[in-house]
C-alpha cells in the first residue's frame, strides 16, 4: 500500500502526537509499504527529507502568535500560506496514496488532506489525540463553540473512520462528533518499545544535581489539561514525610499556574523545570526517577505509558476501563488516582516511597502490561489490518 501520514505536529517537534505519527509511519515503511509524511514546517527542519525508510515533506506554515494567555500553544497553520493547497494536492497526486492517515481533528492539514481523500474517494483514518476541553469555563465554552461550528461540520463532510485512543476520547467523540462503533476503531496509544532498549544518553541526576534522594519526574508539556496542580498541592504532605524529594518537570511550560501555586505553598525549591528535551533523552529522565506522574487531571497519555514501559512506577488518573479491551487493575499493573485529587496523589506517592519493594513490583507489572498491549509493533499491525480492509472495500465500490 501507499500510505500518506498527515499531522501538523511531527519530529523534531516533541510531543505525543508527533512521536506517534512518526513511529507509525516508520512501522508502515518497515513492513514494506510506501509512506509519505506531510507536516508543517518547524524550526530549521528540512523542507524535504527521507528518513527511517519514508519521505517527510514540511510545508511552509504560519506560527500562531503567543498572546500571553494560559491556553497559548506552539501551533503552526499551513493553510494560511498561499499556495499550500496546490502544493499538497500536487504531492498527493504524484504519490497516489491508497489510504491517508490523518492525525488531529482540528489541524488544518488534516482538513486539507481529508478534503483530497473525500474528492478522490480514498479511505482515511483520523486519530483523535487531543480533546478540546478545559476546566476554565471561558476556555471550555470557546472550545465547545469551535467544535460545534467548525470542527464537527468539517468532520461530517470528510466522513473519516475514527481512531480513538481511550474511553475519555470515546465519550468526547460521541458527544461532540456523533461517532459510534460503526465508524470508529479503538486502538490504544502506540509506544515505541525500541526507544527504551538503547543505552541512556545522559545521567540526569548528575546533570540537575539531584543527589541520591527521591525523584518524581513529570514529563510532558504543561498545558491547562495537564496543569501539574494536583502534584504541587500534594507536595507539602510528601515533603513532610520525605523532605529530600525533588520534582523534575520536563516539557515546555505553556501554563505556569503550578509555579505560582508552588510559591504560595512554599515548595518551589523542590521543583526543577527543564523545558522540552529530545525524544532520545526521555528514557534517561525515567531512569532517574523513583516515581513518574504526569496525567493527574484525567488521562493516561504517551508519556505515562512510556514511563510504565521503562520500568518506573507511574501514577495516572483514568478508570480501569479506560482502554477498551485492555484490563487495568489498580495497584497491580497500574497506579490510579482520581482526577485533580491532590490528597490521593500525596497518599500514593508516600506509600510508594515508603515501600520500595511494592514500588518495584508494580513498576515491573506496568512495564509488562504496556509492552503486551501498547507496543508499537502491536498497534501498527492493527492499523494496517484496518487500512487493508478499507482499501479492499474502496476497490469494490469503484
Amino acid at each position: 500500500m501507499r500510505i500518506a501520514v498527515v499531522n501538523n505536529f511531527f519530529p523534531p517537534r516533541v510531543g505525543g502526537s508527533a512521536h506517534m505519527a512518526a513511529s507509525l509511519a516508520e512501522q508502515y515503511a518497515a513492513r514494506g509499504h510506501e509512506v509519505l509524511a506531510i507536516t508543517a514546517a518547524y524550526a530549521d527542519a528540512p523542507a524535504d527529507e527521507t528518513k527511517d525508510g519514508y519521505r517527510v515533506v514540511r510545508l511552509p506554515a504560519v506560527k500562531m502568535p503567543q498572546l500571553g494567555l494560559s491556553i497559548d500553544f506552539d501551533m503552526s497553520f499551513a493553510s494560511l500560506r498561499p499556495g499550500n493547497w496546490r502544493r499538497l494536492r500536487k504531492l498527493l497526486d504524484e504519490f497516489k496514496p491508497d489510504a491517508i492517515h490523518l492525525h488531529g481533528q482540528f489541524f488544518d492539514l488534516s482538513w486539507l488532506a481529508g478534503r483530497y481523500a473525500r474528492r478522490h474517494k480514498l479511505p482515511m483514518l483520523l486519530t483523535i489525540h487531543t480533546l478540546l476541553i478545559s476546566d476554565n469555563k471561558l476556555y471550555g465554552g470557546v472550545f465547545r463553540f469551535l467544535d460545534t461550528v467548525l470542527v464537527n461540520p468539517i468532520l461530517r463532510y470528510l466522513k473519516p473512520r475514527y481512531v480513538i485512543l481511550d474511553k475519555l476520547g470515546v465519550d468526547y467523540c460521541v458527544e461532540r462528533y456523533g461517532t459510534s462503533d460503526a465508524n470508529s476503531d479503538y486502538f490504544p496509544i502506540a509506544v515505541d518499545t525500541g526507544n527504551f532498549e538503547k543505552p541512556l544518553t545522559k545521567d540526569v541526576r548528575e546533570e540537575h544535581n539531584l543527589g541520591d534522594g527521591p525523584v518524581i519526574v513529570s514529563l510532558g508539556h504543561v498545558i491547562p489539561l495537564r496543569n501539574r496542580l494536583p502534584l504541587v498541592e500534594a507536595l507539602p504532605s510528601i515533603l513532610d514525610k520525605h523532605p529530600g524529594v525533588k520534582v523534575v518537570v520536563v516539557g515546555r511550560v505553556y501554563h505556569d499556574v503550578f509555579l505560582k501555586r508552588a510559591e504560595e505553598l512554599g515548595v518551589a525549591d523542590a521543583i526543577i523545570v527543564t523545558g522540552a528535551v529530545p525524544k532520545a533523552d526521555v528514557p534517561a529522565y525515567f531512569a532517574a526517577a523513583d516515581i513518574v506522574t504526569h496525567d493527574l487531571n484525567g488521562g493516561c497519555g504517551t508519556a505515562s505509558l512510556e514511563a510504565m514501559l521503562s520500568g518506573t512506577a507511574t501514577i495516572a488518573s483514568v478508570t480501569e476501563d479506560n482502554y477498551p479491551g485492555i484490563e487495568l487493575r489498580n495497584g497491580e499493573n497500574i497506579l490510579l488516582v482520581r482526577p485533580d485529587d491532590s490528597e490521593a496523589v500525596a497518599d500514593t506517592v508516600i506509600e510508594l516511597l515508603d515501600d520500595p519493594e511494592k514500588r518495584a513490583l508494580v513498576a515491573q507489572r506496568e512495564s509488562a502490561m504496556v509492552r503486551a498491549n501498547f507496543g508499537l509493533d502491536v498497534v501498527a499491525e492493527e492499523h494496517l489490518r484496518t487500512f487493508e480492509k478499507l482499501v479492499t472495500e474502496a476497490d469494490v465500490l469503484r
